[in-house]
């Protein structure tokens, strides 16, 4: 984390109910996003369970108090996160973790965040394109990474200078996980669903993209 040189973190860019994102910058005026892990409910820590147990990554790690799950769950972004951008994915570039702060790319300029899939909605540029992209990026993620996001949706991909960059993948399992194939279904579902609904656009059957990638999971 020292070795970042940052010299200035400012208010909070984005939050959710267990993490905020705050915007950091270095001697250089490069822009970071830390997203730092605060509390975990009851329901959040039993939902996540489910992209822990099976996962043979992860088979001797055991979860004990609320802030070691923070921490190891901080950390299994990181590890995917770097998995997937060393395999070529369009996600932020991550640059270090300690306990329950993860440092990455900020993907926006000047302090603000790009936008999300779900907030450009239908005044989505280009929705052929980025739609193309986007699966694009799902096949690099099993293929390449040897992963699976499992909670892809228009929720945790940002467009920025017309690219779409995912997010959000502390959940990611490896493909050897029992839940893989029903984890790449529901990704792949979520994105047709979003752009069925706002785009005339030439979609790929989920079915038919499900029996492609599969085959990346069983070489």
């Amino acid at each position: 984390m020292r070795k970042l040189d940052l010299i200035k973190i400012s208010g909070v860019v984005s939050a959710g109910k267990e993490s905020r994102v705050y915007r950091g910058i270095d001697k250089n005026k490069k822009e970071f996003a830390i997203k730092i892990y605060l509390t975990f409910s009851s329901e959040f820590k039993q939902g996540i369970l489910k992209y822990i147990l099976g996962d043979p990554r992860f088979e001797s790690i055991k979860i004990g108090n609320t802030h070691k799950l923070m921490s190891f769950w901080a950390k299994k972004e990181y590890v995917n996160l770097k998995k997937m951008y060393e395999s070529g994915v369009s996600v932020p570039k991550p640059y270090a973790q300690n306990r329950n702060i993860v440092v990455m790319d900020f993907i926006g300029e000047n302090g603000v965040r790009a936008p999300l899939l779900k907030e450009l909605g239908a005044d989505l540029e280009n929705p052929g394109i980025i739609y193309n992209e986007i699966i694009e990026n799902i096949k690099k993620i099993v293929c390449r990474a040897n992963l699976v996001h499992g909670d892809l949706s228009e929720y945790n991909i940002m467009i920025f200078n017309d690219t779409p960059f995912i997010i959000d993948v502390s959940q990611a399992v490896h493909i050897k996980h029992p839940n893989a194939i029903d984890f790449l279904s529901k990704d792949i579902g979520n994105i047709n669903r979003f752009f069925k609904r706002l785009f005339d656009l030439k979609i790929i059957e989920d079915r038919e993209l499900i029996e492609e990638i599969k085959k990346c999971m069983e070489e």
